[in-house]
């Protein structure tokens, strides 16, 4: 068939016709959790991680998973087969899968559930990000959005929830909004990415910020952030780079403004490149980082970024830059 799949309650069906009913909770509190895994050379990438990941984050959130391993990977496998035949050549694909309760039973006058479990693609948004690898990437700092380890819903778990992230966005641009930030010079909307502040942490909708300190690559502590298996493979690929991975509490703020006095003491100074981590385009250099009034400008194209770049593409036996920057 000449049309896209999507992978519903254990089967297949076409793309137009997958749906979820007002009444699952999915939509009606968006109690939906999520995983987003890419494939190179239509071969999904680190699925291992993607799928131990997902398992974890449904059983945080209490949103059964009667689905076994096998059971997932081989769904995920036919949908990415089927539907990857259908994408240009040199095409790839981002695969979706989500997981909700299910019903919400007094919308229905019946019991809550079963639960709903789904999978769709969709092409590898190369458009998107090409300009991360030909102008670098602008973040913006939006606000601050309360997130602690040990809140209800901890911050490493994966979700479908972005409406945060939406008015993040729309803030950025928004004249009339007090976190309205006049880029200057101006930054293309594709190359800004919105960044939410817990505490002292960064993080954002895509990717996960990292920062290179001389032959340190620093991360994030992983209970402070969305957990990300980009970040895991970076951390992989650091070592035979000679490069320290480490993670630390951070305090980003300390990042997007002008250096201040006794920064001279700190690692402050010694950042020298600021990077974003994420599956869709793996590892992306920032020219800028910044909020509202005040901001820092990094090494762009940085040579740590250009290294761990290199490494990945090797591992995946395609060149990502040329991926993005050829439309392919």
């Amino acid at each position: 068939m000449n049309t896209p799949f999507a992978y519903l309650n254990g089967a297949f069906v076409p793309f137009a016709e997958a749906a979820l009913p007002l009444h699952d909770a999915g939509f009606v509190s968006g109690a939906t959790v999520v995983d987003n895994a890419r494939t190179f050379r239509h071969q999904l990438f680190r699925w291992p991680d993607h799928l131990a990941r997902f398992r974890r984050d449904c059983a945080d959130c209490y949103v059964p998973l009667s689905a076994s391993d096998s059971e997932l990977t081989r769904a995920a496998n036919e949908l990415v087969a089927h539907n990857a035949k259908l994408l240009p050549a040199g095409g790839e694909l981002q695969l979706v899968t989500f997981a909700t309760p299910g019903a919400i039973g007094f919308y229905t006058g019946s019991d809550n559930g079963p639960p709903t479990l789904g999978m769709v693609t969709y092409p590898l948004p190369v458009a998107r990000y090409r300009r991360f690898f030909t102008e670098g990437v602008t973040l913006a700092v939006a606000g601050m959005q309360s997130n602690a380890p040990h809140d209800l819903l901890p911050p490493r778990v994966k979700h479908r929830s972005r409406l945060f992230w939406h008015v993040a966005a729309h803030a950025l641009r928004d004249p009339n909004s007090y976190l309205h930030w006049k880029l200057d010079p101006p930054a293309s909307d594709s190359t800004v990415v919105p960044v939410v502040m817990n505490g002292g942490a960064a993080d954002t909708a895509i990717a996960s910020v990292l920062l290179v300190a001389g032959d340190r690559v620093l991360a994030q502590n992983a209970d402070a952030v969305q957990d990300s298996i980009s970040v895991k493979v970076i951390e992989e690929l650091c070592g035979p780079l000679w490069l320290k991975f480490e993670r630390a509490p951070l305090d980003m703020r300390c990042f997007f403004g002008p250096p201040q006095p006794g920064d001279e003491k700190g690692i402050g100074t010694r950042v020298s490149e600021v990077l974003l981590a994420g599956t869709g385009f793996c590892v992306a250099g920032v020219r800028r980082f910044g909020a509202r009034d005040r901001h820092r400008d990094y090494a762009w194209p940085g040579p740590v970024c250009a290294k761990l770049l290199r490494a990945w593409s090797e591992l995946v036996g395609v060149d990502i830059a040329a991926q993005f920057a050829s439309g392919l």
